[in-house]
């Protein structure tokens, strides 16, 4: 057990590292944004849903809620906080039309945020309470990590992968897998079943870099860069990765 218990640990402490760079990599589109003073084609639908995603899962670790999962809500609450800043950024910098769809769907993230912790704290108890944030987190840990597909689509359609880095695929990898392996020796499906998702995406983008590596310039140019939770338009569609 007791081997089991810092094994346990060590995979949160890893990622949590991986999943700090996970959500730093936005840092050079927001340098780029302010040096600008524009959000050019930038979305900013997949932070706002990436703070979802935060904020859910930080409440799942929270010792009220799940037991022993106080590093999920550690690097969580620090994904929030910066995914919170690339919100407003975005905010300031927007054009008055994405300025109102952002706010609107910003106001709707912190309504499903504080209806999911409210309902929990309020109608739910024990088990009940820690089924009900669980599913609400890995269903919205789900569609943040798969939000590289239609990038990889891009991958596969233009034999390139210009628009894939391959640092932020390494770590898209490594995060999803460090959390899943957590996941299993805490026997918590919540957190091991996105993540083991998270872990094969990740594993998917590294096959496809391999196959096209040597393809970098051979795709069509576009002059914005691509991180998770980036949604820029490429092609006339929104491509993250």
């Amino acid at each position: 057990m007791a081997i089991v218990k810092a094994l346990h640990t060590t995979f949160g402490v890893f990622g949590n590292i991986t999943g700090l760079f996970l959500f730093l990599a936005p840092v050079i589109t927001f340098k780029r944004v302010i040096k600008k003073r524009s959000t050019e084609e930038f979305s900013g639908i997949p932070y706002v849903m990436t703070l979802l995603n935060c904020l859910l899962s930080t409440w799942y670790g929270l010792p009220l809620v799940s037991p022993n999962n106080t590093l999920v809500s550690i690097i969580n609450g620090t994904g929030a906080g910066l995914e919170a800043i690339y919100v407003l950024i975005f905010l300031i910098f927007a054009p008055k039309r994405e300025k109102a769809k952002i706010s609107g769907l910003l106001a709707l993230v912190l309504s499903i945020f504080s209806a999911v912790a409210l309902v929990s704290l309020l109608a739910l108890h024990a088990h009940a309470r820690k089924i009900f944030c669980g599913f609400a987190a890995a269903i919205f840990s789900i569609i943040m990590y798969g939000s590289p597909l239609s990038i990889m689509m891009m991958v596969i359609r233009t034999k390139s992968v210009e628009f894939m880095p391959f640092f932020l695929s390494l770590f898209v990898f490594l995060c999803g897998t460090s959390w899943f392996v957590y996941g299993l020796l805490g026997k918590d499906p919540f957190i091991a079943v996105p993540n083991g998702v998270g872990s094969m995406l990740g594993m998917v983008q590294l096959m496809l870099y391999a196959i096209y590596r040597g393809n970098k310039g051979e795709g069509k140019k576009a002059n914005n860069s691509v991180e998770m939770g980036n949604g820029n338009k490429v092609n006339g569609q929104d491509g993250t990765a």
